[in-house]
């Protein structure tokens, strides 16, 4: 199929490995313009010269809205957003939750999308296909235990997602979800192996557990991931907004 990509201007947020990495180079591939940040200033410099990028914390407000600037200027414009940037957040208990690491979790997660919106908005009203897609989680929709922070992010992105979904709609821009599962990488195994620490369990009965609530019991890939988020970018999900669309095997329930 052809995305019509080749030209299209496109920031991804941190896009210098896993899921955002896959983005970035699928775009690429498409012929597309990438603009990406990253906190990591080594990963940022492993991709192509034709990316634009620049090391930023998107925790850093001024910084990180700066760089949408940026972004928007060397590009000439913005035909998609790809909020993508997040972190796992802590493994523990509700009570046992530090304010500070719940404020970073929700900062990385959800404001920063709010952020980069707000900033990108007007150059998107300009495109003849514009949109947005922002990456949620399939904790942003199940919920996940000793992961509250992370999926409270998560649950807020979708609802920051529908509710852009109707207010943009008759700028012509489409604002759609993605929710990965379980995604293959090293972010993944760190999750599992701090919840098999926290339970006093062995990391294969963790992993065995969670693939036990999944019809298709393998790990997503990241391309696949940067499929799912090509094709919302594309002319052919012209009509498709507001949705929360899980990548994630069928599963159930996480636990």
């Amino acid at each position: 199929m052809d995305l019509g990509l080749a030209g299209a201007r496109v920031i991804v947020t941190a896009g210098a490995a896993g899921i955002g990495r896959a983005i970035v180079e699928g775009f690429l591939a498409e012929g597309a313009r990438v603009a990406t940040c990253d906190i990591d200033a080594a990963a940022l410099a492993t991709l192509p010269a034709s990316v634009i990028a620049e090391r930023v914390d998107v925790a850093d407000a001024p910084a990180f809205t700066g760089f949408i600037d940026h972004a928007i200027a060397a590009l000439g414009g913005l035909d998609c957003l790809v909020n993508n940037a997040g972190i796992a957040g802590p493994t523990a208990r509700i009570e046992d939750i530090e304010l500070a690491d719940w404020d970073h979790c929700l900062r990385i997660g959800l404001t920063a999308q709010y952020l980069a919106v707000g900033r990108a908005v007007t150059a998107l009203r300009t495109s003849d296909n514009a949109s947005i897609v922002n990456i949620s989680s399939l904790a942003g929709r199940l919920g996940f235990a000793l992961r509250t922070p992370y999926a409270a992010a998560k649950w807020g992105v979708i609802g920051l997602t529908k509710s852009l979904a109707i207010e943009l709609g008759p700028d012509r821009i489409r604002v759609n979800a993605v929710l990965p599962g379980l995604v293959a990488g090293d972010r993944q195994r760190r999750v599992l192996e701090a919840k098999a620490q926290k339970q006093g369990h062995g990391f294969a009965e963790v992993e065995a557990a969670a693939f036990s609530r999944t019809a298709i019991k393998s790990y997503v890939e990241p391309a696949e991931i940067a499929g799912q988020v090509l094709f919302l970018a594309s002319r052919n999900a012209r009509t498709i907004s507001g949705e929360a669309v899980s990548v994630c095997g069928h599963t159930q329930m996480l636990a």
